[in-house]
């Protein structure tokens, strides 16, 4: 606009500074243009999630002191002790459960599993909107000050994609490059990033994980973004813990200090491998026993009906229950149960080796970690209860109906296994290992840092947590076993459960594509035709206005494929739901009616255009179930209606009592609805995508990954035989993995047969 005033202005009146003004409108533009495109999008989600993120961890810091306080305070009282210890955790967790019930329903769960699926193409309802936002922001800041073991990372990465949803759409006033529908999914890309980067301070495997975690295939056009914008998020996170004096400079979370010079030696692999392997064990039981629980609850019995009715009861049984046994003066004692997650991350990760302290003064600078020690119990009881108890109840609280995440509990199960297994090597290794003269002991401490990291692989199935661990604790000298212990759990798990992930989705029956194995070739013998369904809905040049609405109203179709004729079946395109809607709604509008009728033309050649009904709400039409009329008419149009009615049947419709213009609308419509569809003034997209018959399930498989699809059309020479769309693709994918795993190829093929 600058410009272009400029140079109108420098027609009619000769401006000296006009040249100079057009120099500085285009300079601007360009540096507002760039700067919307990515730096600014990126600083602005990077410092948002950061903000967000310590104020999440402030709050429920504070919630945690308050808990202890009157805990402490009412020391010598057990009875009101055990009243404030369970009383406090219920009330935060139900309304966390009401609020996101009342606010967004959608910001239930960790919100992962979601945006696989968004990432794939989908569109899921709300999910990306502000009432999820509030709804998730602060349900998990009261599931978090709860005490419960609850995490943070997978509702944090939701609440980031919403934040760069939202930061999108704000940018797009000033520049239109974030209306494009096909970068919507880079936005999300990076949100996924900043969310697991800003979450613990940890940029480098924030990124990886959430690669591993929501992508099937990644554009590395994106990867400076998010390692930008995750390295940002984090820097501020920590420069907000200094500024509040919660550490002295920009440190790891969880600080370790093993030995440099020899942190473990070659004899000490075995036990690393052996820790690898178990925690592949642990973890898919816990994928197993956490969708069992979900599975249970989804059963139709008088329990889960009485369950679903009153929604508050679950989380509040179920946080009774876990309150009850962590009680420090009850069982609580023999499990460490005064300690909070963050303070048992930072003890299982200390320097101490408990089982020679045991029984003994505590040395100096032990802290919180004393509350492992009890006099009468064994480290090992404490340690090996402490994983029973803390398994089951991640696993059950988990699925309470608020935000919650299980990365951090099953970080902290890991760490608890490997602490148990350090200390058994130290048992067994008194005195040390002898190396090259000098004896180096045993550190319990990096064995809890591989369980963790070896835990949270198995559960997620990746191996980014290696690289998460390293930057949460600081500590680069135990990467090489880490890495060994992450690479082993990773094949024990993957081969017994899904990862933590999918099998929501695959609770949840979302649309989502499972993946293929490697190196079986019935992948390959399985083709197109052999899932496609061949009854397809169609549209073709000859198809009466009677026949789409008859179309429309049986089915909840997205989209319909245009053919030449329905003798030929030559595909010519697709056309969407709401374009055949707007366009059948136009053929019978009043306006239409009124002007065809007194001007005796046909609405070709109308200049009244049937555009403005195209942002009809076709789901909320779904759910009616009703035919979408428009019901708003100006009083003058309405008036004007009438008379050219009048004027058309030459009648005064005031004093004409034989009149019935009703029955002559009922009898134009008629007439209307037998004619052909006006294709020419439809919008149709000439190139949908096409297979053919014999494409095979796995090139069918990744063009539905890579390009997102949500259904393609099968042609023969042009010919529309068929289309197969995500809800045949995926129980074939889960079909053939499961006969994969349990038949030979001959029974793979008898199935499709």
């Amino acid at each position: 606009m600058t410009s272009g005033f400029s140079h109108s202005s420098s027609v009619n009146k000769p401006c000296p500074h006009s040249k100079c003004q057009d120099c500085l409108g285009r300079i601007q533009r360009y540096i507002v243009t760039k700067l919307g495109e990515d730096w600014l999008f990126l600083v602005l989600l990077g410092f948002t999630m950061a903000l967000i993120s310590w104020s999440m961890d402030y709050a429920s810091a504070k919630s945690l002191q308050a808990y202890k306080w009157m805990y402490v305070e009412l020391k010598g009282n057990v009875p009101l002790q055990y009243l404030a210890w369970v009383t406090y955790p219920i009330i935060l967790i139900v309304f966390s459960s009401l609020f996101c019930h009342l606010v967004a329903p959608q910001a239930i769960g960790s919100g992962i599993p979601e945006l696989k699926t968004i990432l794939r193409g989908v569109v899921l309802k709300e999910y990306l909107t502000l009432k999820a936002f509030v709804a998730k922001v602060i349900g998990l800041t009261a599931s978090l000050g709860s005490g419960m073991p609850l995490g943070k990372e997978g509702p944090f990465v939701h609440i980031a994609s919403i934040c760069a949803a939202v930061l999108s759409r704000v940018l797009s006033i000033f520049t239109g490059v974030y209306e494009n529908p096909y970068g919507y999914t880079d936005i999300l890309t990076v949100g996924c990033a900043v969310g697991v980067g800003c979450c613990f301070g940890t940029p480098l495997g924030g990124v990886l994980f959430s690669i591993e975690v929501t992508s099937t295939y990644f554009a590395v056009r994106n990867y400076w973004r998010g390692y930008f914008a995750a390295t940002f998020s984090a820097f501020i996170f920590r420069v907000l813990s200094v500024w509040n004096k919660d550490s002295v400079t920009i440190t790891a979370l969880f600080r370790t200090n093993f030995r440099m010079e020899f942190p473990f030696d070659l004899q000490e692999l075995p036990a690393f491998a052996v820790i690898g392997i178990s925690c592949g064990f642990l973890g898919a039981f816990f994928v197993y026993l956490n969708r069992q629980v979900v599975l249970f609850m989804r059963r139709p019995t008088a329990l889960t009906r009485f369950l679903t009715k009153h929604r508050l009861i679950y989380p509040a049984v179920v946080t009774l229950i876990i309150a009850t046994f962590t009680f420090p003066p009850g069982f609580g004692q023999f499990m460490a149960g005064e300690l909070m997650p963050r303070e048992c991350i930072n003890s299982l990760f200390d320097n101490f080796t408990w089982t020679k302290i045991w029984r003994s003064a505590s040395p100096p600078g032990l802290g919180r970690s004393a509350m492992w020690l009890h006099p009468h119990v064994s480290v090992f009881i404490i340690l090996l209860l402490f994983f029973i108890m803390k398994f089951w109840m991640s696993a059950v609280s988990t699925t309470m109906p608020i935000p919650s995440g299980a990365f951090m509990p099953v970080f902290i199960l890991g760490a608890a296994f490997g602490r148990l297994v350090g200390e058994i090597m130290a048992t067994l290794f008194p005195n040390g290992i002898l190396f090259d003269g000098i004896v180096y002991r045993i550190l319990p401490g990096g064995y809890a840092v591989i369980g963790a990291a070896a835990m949270t692989g198995a559960v997620t199935h990746t191996v980014s947590t290696a690289v998460i661990c390293f930057e949460l604790t600081g500590q680069i000298s135990h990467i090489l076993p880490m890495m060994v212990a992450v690479i082993l759990a990773n094949m024990v798990a993957q081969g017994l459960q899904p990862s933590l992930y999918d099998s929501i989705i695959q609770v949840k029956k979302l649309p989502y594509l499972p993946e293929l194995g490697f190196g079986h070739i019935s992948k390959y013998n399985i083709f197109v035709e052999d899932i496609m369904v061949r009854k397809v809905k169609f549209l073709s040049p000859q198809s009466t206005y009677r026949e789409l609405d008859l179309l429309l109203q049986s089915t909840t179709l997205k989209t319909f494929p245009l053919v030449d004729s329905k003798e030929s079946m030559i595909l010519l395109g697709s056309i969407e739901r709401c374009e055949l809607q707007a366009a059948c709604d136009w053929w019978l509008s009043a306006e239409r009616r009124v002007y065809n009728q007194g001007q005796g033309i046909s609405s070709p050649g109308s200049k009244v255009s049937w555009e403005c009904f195209t942002f009809i709400d076709e789901e909320e039409q779904e759910e009616n179930k009703e035919k979408v009329r428009p019901k708003w008419i100006h009083r003058g149009a309405a008036h004007s209606i009438v008379c050219s009615v009048a004027t058309v049947y030459h009648c005064d419709i005031t004093t004409d009592a034989t009149f019935d213009w009703p029955l002559q609308i009922k009898a134009w419509e008629e007439a209307e609805m037998d004619k052909p569809i006006d294709i020419d003034h439809i919008r149709i997209d000439p190139s949908p995508f096409q297979l053919v018959e014999r494409t095979s399930l796995h090139k069918t498989h990744t063009l539905f990954s890579l390009l997102g699809l949500s259904h393609a059309y099968v042609t023969s020479i042009g010919k529309l035989v068929g289309v197969v769309a995500l809800k045949e693709v995926s129980p074939c994918l889960f079909l053939f993995s499961y006969f994969r795993k349990h038949a030979c190829l001959g029974e793979i093929n008898l199935l499709w047969d």
